[in-house]
C-alpha cells in the first residue's frame, strides 16, 4: 500500500510496515486451495481451527502442501494464535489437542463474504418485478429492475427513475420480490446514513458530500446530494431528503401523524426521490430547506451544505 499521497509533515495513524501490492494480494487468495481454506474457516463452528482441522475439512493428505497454502494466507488474510506447537503449525502429529489455531483477520473475512454474496463468481438474471407505490412524475406504477448488480426502482409507463444502487447478488439468494424490495429499501437507507456522516459504505475511508445543481442524475433531479470517498472513489446521489429518513424530528412528525417512516420505502416518499420539495435559501455556502408535507401538515427542516440539520419547524400546508 502506497501512502506517497501523505505529505511527509502530516501525521497519519496509518504505518504500513508490511503491506501488499495490491495484485500481489489478488494472486495470493486465487489459488483454489487457498479459497478452500478460508471458506473452512468460515465454516467452522468454533475458532480457532486447528491446522489438522482445517486440512480435514479441505480434503488434502499432503501436510507440507497444505501447509505450504496456509502459510502463504497466514500475516494478511489469516492469523495464527499463540498455543499452536510446532509440529501441529508445521503439519506434523500431535495428540489431536490445540491450545491455539487459527482465526480470520479482516481482509480474509473480505475475501469469504465476497465470494457468499457472489461478487466475485455469480451473475444473476431476475425479471423485472411490481413494487409498493406510485411515480412521483406521473402516478403509473413501479417496478424493479436488476442489472449489472444494481437494482433501479422506476415507472413502468414513463420511465421515471426513483434510485439506482449497488445490490451484491447474494442478497437475491432465498428471498421472494417483496423481501428484495425490503432488503434493497434497508440498504439504500443505511448506505446514506454512511455516506452523509462521511463513512464510505465500501471502503470506510472518507466520504465527502457535496450540494450539486448541474449534471445528470439517476434521479433526473437538478438539485442534489453527490457523495463521493476520498480514498476509492465510490459515488452515491440522491435527493437531499433522503438523508432525513432517520433522523428524530422527521420520524417524530410522522408517527404523531400515525405513519411508521420505517415501514414506507424510501421510494414511495416523494421528498426522497425528487428535488420538489428541497429549496435553496443561500448559496456559498449552501443552506437548504426540504418541506415534508402529511395530514395537512408541513414539517419545515433547514440543512447546511453538510447536510447536517440546522432547524426544524411545523406549519399548516398551504
Amino acid at each position: 500500500m502506497s501512502r506517497s499521497d501523505v505529505s511527509s509533515e502530516e501525521e497519519s495513524p496509518l504505518e504500513c510496515t508490511d503491506c501488499l501490492d495490491p495484485a500481489e494480494a489478488f494472486a495470493l487468495v486465487s489459488n483454489e486451495t487457498r479459497l478452500a481454506i478460508l471458506e473452512a474457516l468460515w465454516a467452522a463452528d468454533e475458532r480457532p481451527v486447528s491446522f489438522s482441522e482445517l486440512r480435514r475439512e479441505v480434503g488434502m493428505r499432503d501436510s507440507a502442501q497444505f501447509n505450504y497454502h496456509l502459510q502463504k494466507l497466514t500475516g494478511h488474510f489469516v492469523a495464527q494464535e499463540d498455543g499452536v506447537s510446532a509440529s501441529e503449525a508445521n503439519g506434523g502429529s500431535s495428540d489431536g489437542r490445540s491450545d491455539g489455531g487459527y482465526v480470520f483477520r479482516h481482509a480474509g473475512e473480505k475475501v469469504v463474504r465476497s465470494v457468499i454474496a457472489g461478487t466475485f463468481n455469480e451473475q444473476p438474471t431476475v425479471d423485472p418485478f411490481p413494487v409498493e407505490g406510485d411515480c412521483v412524475s406521473c402516478r403509473g406504477p413501479l417496478r424493479a429492475v436488476y442489472e449489472d448488480e444494481r437494482l433501479t426502482i422506476e415507472c413502468r409507463d414513463c420511465g421515471q427513475r426513483h434510485g439506482e444502487y449497488d445490490f451484491p447478488p447474494g442478497g437475491l439468494n432465498d428471498r421472494t420480490p417483496e423481501e428484495i424490495a425490503e432488503a434493497f429499501d434497508q440498504r439504500v437507507r443505511h448506505l446514506h446514513c454512511l455516506a452523509a456522516d462521511g463513512v464510505c459504505p465500501e471502503c470506510t475511508g472518507r466520504m465527502e458530500s457535496r450540494i450539486v445543481e448541474e449534471g445528470e442524475c439517476c434521479l433526473g433531479v437538478e438539485l442534489r446530494v453527490d457523495h463521493e470517498c476520498a480514498q476509492c472513489g465510490h459515488t452515491l446521489c440522491s435527493a437531499a431528503g433522503l438523508r432525513l429518513l432517520d433522523h428524530s424530528a422527521v420520524v417524530g412528525f410522522h408517527r404523531e401523524r400515525g405513519v411508521a417512516l420505517e415501514d414506507r420505502p424510501y421510494w414511495t416518499l416523494p421528498w426522497c426521490v425528487t428535488d420538489e420539495y428541497t429549496h435553496v435559501l443561500e448559496r456559498d455556502p449552501y443552506r437548504l430547506e426540504v418541506r415534508i408535507p402529511l395530514e395537512g401538515d408541513l414539517l419545515a427542516v433547514t440543512m447546511d451544505d453538510d447536510l447536517n440539520v440546522l432547524g426544524t419547524r411545523v406549519e399548516a400546508d398551504g
